[in-house]
């Protein structure tokens, strides 16, 4: 079978969605998994998560981007921890109560090491993946991190990039459950923590794998 490049939305903790996508998708040695950030916060169960994906690099190919949530919690490890309550609130609580600790010190270093691990963006000949949003006239490697990690669809739609690649993004979530499709840009974060679901994409197929945050396929709810 020809290997596939398959996206993944933001996660945010559900880890049985997270398990059941990854049970159907079968990922095979050859294929790429692209997951778009924000393993952490918000869901129930960010360590089980980054054990699975960890776990995940072993099988295919793995591409983790950073997404902004992961981006906060490596700035207050790293020093930066007037952002501590900011996070708690941004969804920083469910992660710690994941780990049954109350400071992000407390969390595993390989979980640590695998955030540090992700990368800003990830490009193919024919897609371009990020977190959040880019801006179409510059080269990925130019691209600023705050628009890479924070800028929603909401805030500025950017329209197709100068290479003409199509572009897939997460962080907008898409709270009807459906993906955001304007045909350069597919934006599959179809807000799997909030009631909707995670989504996986082949990109080259369009074949979509979604699961709820309580690892319920959508043909079965």
């Amino acid at each position: 079978m020809p290997a596939r490049t398959i996206a993944s939305g933001d996660i945010h903790g559900c880890a049985k969605a997270l398990a059941t996508v990854l049970e159907a998708i079968d990922p095979r040695p050859d294929d790429t998994l692209i997951a778009l950030g924000d393993y952490v916060d918000r869901g129930p169960d960010s360590k089980r998560v980054l054990e699975q994906l960890i776990e995940l690099e072993k099988q295919c190919r793995l591409i983790a981007l950073l997404g902004n949530h992961d981006e906060m919690l490596l700035d207050i490890l790293g020093g930066k921890r007037r952002l501590l309550g900011s996070w708690l609130s941004f969804g920083g609580n469910t992660t710690l109560a994941s780990y049954d600790c109350v400071v992000p010190d407390e969390i595993p270093q390989p979980h640590i090491d695998f955030l540090n691990r992700c990368v800003p963006s990830y490009e193919t000949d024919t897609h371009l993946f990020v977190h959040a949003n880019y801006i179409r006239s510059l080269p990925m490697a130019k691209q600023p991190g705050r628009v890479l990690r924070w800028e929603s669809l909401h805030e500025r739609r950017p329209g197709s990039h100068f290479s003409g690649k199509i572009a897939i993004v997460g962080h907008t979530s898409q709270k009807d459950g459906e993906i955001l499709d304007l045909k350069y840009l597919k934006c599959i974060d179809t807000c799997c923590y909030a009631g909707g679901w995670l989504t996986a994409l082949d990109v080259d197929t369009g074949q979509l794998w979604q699961a709820d945050k309580e690892g319920m396929t959508k043909a079965e709810s």
